[in-house]
């Protein structure tokens, strides 16, 4: 092993260097939260998809593919269908508002009166999706070094948290498109014809696994429109990935990179799928369907391949980590605590070591809750139910219906977060009924408390507009007394 130990050193300390150079180019707020809006789209498209294709997207889906063939890949696929109905209905205008959270976006379209509730439910769902990233670091350690669980979760979380407070979303761009890289060709390349090969080829798996194996939606109706509702709408609202749309140089890298890494996406959900699926000829009676793709990696490859496959799987837990990392300290800092204490005038120089105080302090906070829970799933699970069933309707509503009001926010995003709550202690936190009827009282309340209250003031919708468009609007000179 002592080859892949290598690989696996060499690529940790890439990840620190680059966060120290990134360093030393994120010197005002934008460069070190959405690095200056200047990628171009091969960065764009090799970031995005680093960031949506996490621990859950490797790992999970190569279980998934174990425990139900080729239909396993519908969760990694809904994600790339959320993706691609980003980039091509709503990305280029998020870019053109120039915001850098997603309550931003909401105090711009409803008058600047629902931001903080909703930053304190995006700050949670960031807050949960950065814990379950760290937490896989646990099982990915174990398989390198026999590390003991507590030991892993500090050593990988401390890594993302060191690279990402020194250099922000530089440090963060440049280490995940070394990590698309690395997972490109340590999944899609190596590891998916190997494990296809050792599995004796299509004919073979075909012969020796039940026909619902290769059954596309084998999974079952409701699993896959479940999938689609928290996965594929989650893509259009999450503030780690609205982000990286904000990283993008112009409307258009926006909507055709993120086109890229959403076909991408898709195709690493096919490839988690086989692999598993291949897998399952291999190692029939894994206790465990998680520990497929551990199994087979550790079994199966080469010495330094394996390393390298390893590598990837690291790359992948450690991009999904990095950008919710980030995106949980923005909303923290720019959306709850500045708000709390009235905004202030800041330098630039003080705004970005404020961000970097607040994304060490997230991160230190991040890696005690990984440490202190064990269930992944359910903590992922709370965090997307909360976002969907809380903000999907307010942020599509701001950008689909020109009567929603601010009123209908703030009740939408209340009644559906509560809903969502109340329902998962009532259903059991993995139910799918929280997030149906959630989201069924969150429009409710959206659509009867804005038809009830004033419609917005013409003078916001105006700037609005102004800002989808991609012009500047100057703040109102108060009239002469």
């Amino acid at each position: 092993m002592a080859v892949d130990y290598t690989v696996i050193v060499v690529y940790l300390a890439g990840m620190l260097a680059m966060g120290w150079w990134g360093m030393r180019r994120a010197r005002s707020k934008s460069e070190f939260l959405v690095a200056g809006r200047r990628l171009g789209p091969v960065m764009y498209s090799g970031t995005m998809a680093a960031i949506v294709l996490g621990g859950a997207s490797t790992i999970g889906g190569v279980g998934l593919g174990y425990r139900y063939g080729l239909s396993g890949a519908w969760m990694v696929f809904t994600i790339g269908l959320g993706l691609l109905a980003l980039s091509v209905f709503f990305s280029a205008r998020i870019a053109r508002l120039k915001v850098y959270t997603v309550s931003e976006m909401l105090d711009l379209r409803y008058g600047g009166r629902a931001g903080v509730i909703s930053g304190v439910v995006m700050w949670a769902y960031t807050l949960m999706l950065a814990v379950t990233s760290t937490i896989a670091y646990a099982t990915i350690f174990d398989v390198l070094f026999d590390m003991n669980r507590t030991v892993a979760i500090v050593l990988g979380g401390s890594i993302v948290v060191a690279y990402s407070t020194l250099g922000g979303m530089w440090s963060i761009t440049l280490t995940d498109m070394v990590q698309f890289v690395v997972k490109t060709i340590g999944v899609l390349l190596l590891l998916l014809p190997i494990a296809v090969v050792k599995a004796g080829g299509f004919g073979e798996m075909r012969a020796k696994l039940p026909t619902e194996y290769f059954d596309p939606l084998g999974i079952g109706g409701e699993t896959i429109f479940t999938y689609v509702l928290i996965y594929t709408f989650g893509m259009l609202i999450g503030q780690d990935i609205w982000q990286r749309v904000f990283t993008a140089r112009s409307d258009t890298t926006a909507k055709w990179g993120g086109t890229v890494a959403g076909t991408y996406c898709l195709a690493y959900a096919l490839a988690g799928a086989v692999i598993g699926t291949a897998a399952k000829v291999l190692y029939p009676n894994l206790a465990n369907a998680d520990d497929a793709f551990a199994t087979i990696v550790k079994d199966e490859l080469p010495v330094g391949v394996r390393g390298l496959v390893l590598a990837a799987a690291l790359a992948a837990v450690m991009s999904t980590s990095s950008g919710a990392l980030i995106a949980c300290a923005t909303v923290a800092n720019n959306d709850i605590w500045s708000r709390l204490r009235g905004r202030t005038a800041e330098g630039e120089r003080d705004e970005v070591r404020g961000n970097r105080v607040f994304i060490l302090v997230m991160g230190v906070a991040v890696i005690a809750t990984a440490i202190a829970l064990n269930n992944v799933v359910e903590a992922l699970t709370v965090a997307y139910n909360l976002l969907v069933g809380g903000l999907l309707v307010p942020i599509l509503g701001g950008l689909l219906w020109r009567r929603g009001t601010a009123q209908g926010a703030l009740a939408s995003v209340a009644v559906g977060g509560l809903a969502v709550i109340g329902l998962m202690a009532g259903y059991g936190i993995l139910a799918n009924e929280p997030v149906y009827y959630g989201l069924l009282a969150s429009l409710a309340a959206y659509v009867a408390v804005s038809l009830a209250t004033p419609a917005t003031d013409t003078a916001v919708l105006a700037a609005w507009r102004e800002r989808l468009a991609g012009r500047e609007v100057p703040e109102p000179v108060p009239a002469p007394r």
